[in-house]
C-alpha cells in the first residue's frame, strides 16, 4: 500500500498540473458516477492527510476554500491504487505515483507523426476510475479503495478520524502540538508500539515499511508496550519519522539506510512486487536492496550486527526486526548521537 509520502507527492503533482484551472472530470470505468457533479469545476487545491487525498473543486477560482459550494474528491489508494500522468513537457515529474504502473500511452498507435506521444489522443483505459484533463495534461486514477465526492463537513469528518501527519503544514512547528499528540497517544496505551504505529488514529501516513525501519532506527523492540516508552524517546522517533517522510516526499522513495551501511549485506528477500518502488529502473537511485535495514530482510544477517533478521505478524501485517539491535532500548541514545536526523546524507 502506498505510504503517506506518496500521497503528499500526489497532492503536489496535481496542484502543479491543474491548480487554478477548470478541469474536465470523468469516470471511464463508470464506477465514479459523482464525476458529473464536479465536471468543469476549478481545482482550487490538492491536499494530503496521511494516506488520504482531497481535491478541492469550486465553480470559479475566486471561491473561498471554506465556502459551502466547494466539493472535495476524496481518494484513498489502498493496496492497488495509482495515478498515471501524461502531458506537455514539464507537466509532471513522474509518469506514475502509487502502485507501480505502465506509462500512459506506450502503445505505438498513440504516437504522433513525429514519433512523440500526443497526450490529447490518448483513449482512457476501461479500468480508469477517475480522469482529470486540463490545459497541459491529464491524470488517470485506477484501482483506488475510495473515490467519492464530499462536502466540507464530510472532508472534516475524515480528517477528524486521523492522527497527526508529520508532513502536514506546521506539523513540526514551534508549537509542537502534533508531536505532543503523537507522544501522548502512544504513552497512554498498553498496546505494543509496533501495533500503534500502524494505527492511523495515532499517527497518519505510516505503513509497513516506515514502521519496521523507524523501529530499527530507534533500536526499539516492536512488542514493547507504548506506555513503557519515555516522552523523550517518542519525541526523537517523531523527529526521525518527519525526516524519513520528507525525504520520501521529495524523491518518491523510502530510503532509511545511512550511506555507510548500504553495501553491508545488500540483500532483500523478494516477495512478488512487495518491495518495489517507483523509480527502481533508474540507475541513479539507491536500489531497494540497499534501502532498508530490516524490511523484507527476514532470514538475512543484520547489516550492523550480523544477527538474523526475524519477522512475524503484528497488526495484520508482517513486522521485521533485529532481535539484537532492537532488544536494548538504552542504545537509542548512542544511535541518536551518531546519526542525528538533521545530518542525514541521503
Amino acid at each position: 500500500m502506498p505510504e503517506g509520502h506518496t500521497v503528499h507527492r500526489l497532492a503536489a503533482a496535481l496542484s502543479r498540473g491543474f491548480g487554478g484551472e477548470r478541469v474536465r472530470i470523468s469516470s471511464p470505468q463508470g464506477r465514479f458516477a459523482e464525476a458529473a457533479q464536479v465536471d468543469g469545476m476549478v481545482l482550487l487545491a490538492a491536499e494530503a492527510a496521511g494516506k488520504h487525498l482531497f481535491l478541492a473543486l469550486a465553480p470559479s477560482a475566486d471561491v473561498d476554500p471554506g465556502s459551502p459550494v466547494v466539493r472535495h474528491i476524496h481518494v484513498h489508494l489502498g493496496l492497488y491504487g495509482s495515478w498515471t500522468f501524461a502531458g506537455d513537457p514539464g507537466f509532471a515529474d513522474a509518469h506514475a505515483i502509487g502502485a507501480p504502473r505502465v506509462r500512459l500511452g506506450e502503445q505505438e498507435e498513440e504516437l504522433g507523426d513525429d514519433g512523440v506521444l500526443d497526450w490529447r489522443r490518448l483513449v482512457p483505459r476501461p479500468t480508469v476510475r477517475l480522469r482529470l484533463v486540463g490545459a497541459r495534461g491529464l491524470a488517470e486514477l485506477t484501482g483506488p479503495t475510495a473515490c467519492e465526492v464530499l462536502d466540507g463537513p464530510g472532508r472534516q469528518a475524515v480528517l477528524d478520524r486521523l492522527g497527526p501527519d508529520p508532513l502536514r503544514p506546521d506539523a513540526n512547528g514551534s508549537g509542537g502540538g502534533d508531536r505532543r499528540r503523537f507522544v501522548e497517544a502512544v504513552r497512554r496505551s498498553r498496546t505494543a508500539i509496533g501495533t500503534q504505529l500502524m494505527d492511523q488514529k495515532v499517527v497518519a501516513g505510516i505503513g509497513n515499511i516506515y514502521r519496521a525501519e523507524l523501529l530499527f532506527r530507534a533500536r526499539l523492540d516492536p512488542f514493547v508496550p507504548g506506555r513503557d516508552l519515555s516522552a523523550g524517546m517518542l519525541d526523537q522517533m517523531w523527529t526521525d519519522l518527519a525526516a524519513l517522510m520528507a525525504y520520501g516526499a521529495r524523491t518518491g522513495r523510502i530510503v532509511t539506510t545511512q550511506p555507510e551501511h548500504r553495501d553491508l549485506e545488500a540483500r532483500i528477500v523478494e516477495r512478488s512486487r512487495g518491495t518495489r518502488q517507483n523509480g527502481d529502473e533508474d540507475p541513479s537511485v539507491v536500489p531497494r536492496e540497499k534501502s532498508f535495514y530490516v524490511y523484507h530482510r527476514q532470514s538475512l544477517p543484520c547489516r550492523l550486527c550480523g544477527t538474523t533478521i526475524r519477522s512475524r505478524d503484528l497488526a495484520a501485517r508482517t513486522v521485521f526486526w533485529c532481535p539484537r539491535c532492537q532488544s536494548v532500548r538504552s542504545r537509542r541514545a548512542a544511535w541518536t548521537r551518531e546519526h542525528p536526523a538533521a545530518e542525514w546524507a541521503l
